[in-house]
């Protein structure tokens, strides 16, 4: 199924047209079949017109091919049936997803999506201790880094966008990393969630992908979905 769906926000979740050409091989396929049991059909009644009377062609042979045929025919009528299940479980989350547009939400991602100036990562330490944060761009230069003292439980870090030297990146995606630091100098990667605004949400190839800016992730990343 192919469609636009537009939410208040005024931004699209399209669904992908890759529905349309599935079922436009089914058809194909059950055409080709048709074709084929046609000739296989005139085949027959020409060798049953023509057979020898004293040794007549073996039933058992052009009954079991006719019940292939028959098999073949159903197996492509179920996986068009299930092609078109798909395709209706698809544009339903495409559909129901799009409600989320304009939403904060907090993914599971190795990257973070600076919007409008503005980006936050939560995570999760047992016990105040140091951490470090690194961004680094689409190169893999890093263009910011934090050192703070996390609390007991749960903790966010926003991003401004500035850079060490004061500068401001523009809009997209960072790769970022959270980073425990012990004593004698050994480290933890820290597992964080990343926050931002929804801005769509599509169906690509048969996959649901939600968009937060310049990010694009799996539907099955979100965690949650706030006001």
């Amino acid at each position: 199924m192919s469609g636009t769906v537009t939410s208040s926000t005024g931004t699209a979740a399209s669904a992908s047209p890759g529905g349309s050409v599935a079922a436009q091989t089914g058809s194909a396929a059950l055409n080709s079949l048709s074709g084929n049991f046609s000739d296989f059909l005139t085949l027959l009644m020409t060798q049953l017109q023509n057979q020898d009377p004293s040794s007549p062609m073996d039933s058992n042979q052009f009954t079991s091919e006719l019940v292939q045929f028959s098999s073949v025919e159903q197996q492509i009528n179920t996986n068009s049936d299930l092609t078109q299940l798909i395709q209706l479980t698809q544009a339903s989350q495409v559909e129901q997803s799009s409600a989320m547009l304009g939403k904060q939400v907090v993914v599971n991602s190795t990257q973070l999506s600076l919007q409008s100036g503005t980006a936050s990562i939560n995570f999760n330490t047992t016990a105040a201790e140091p951490v470090a944060i690194s961004v680094t761009n689409a190169s893999g230069a890093q263009v910011a880094s934090a050192t703070m003292t996390s609390t007991a439980g749960s903790n966010t870090w926003t991003w401004n966008g500035r850079t060490g030297n004061g500068s401001t990146e523009p809009d997209g995606a960072y790769t970022v990393s959270v980073t425990a630091l012990g004593p004698n100098g050994t480290t933890t990667a820290v597992p964080f969630t990343v926050t931002g605004t929804a801005t769509s949400v599509t169906n690509n190839s048969g996959t649901v992908d939600l968009q937060m800016g310049g990010l694009t992730l799996p539907f099955s990343d979100v965690v949650s979905v706030g006001g």
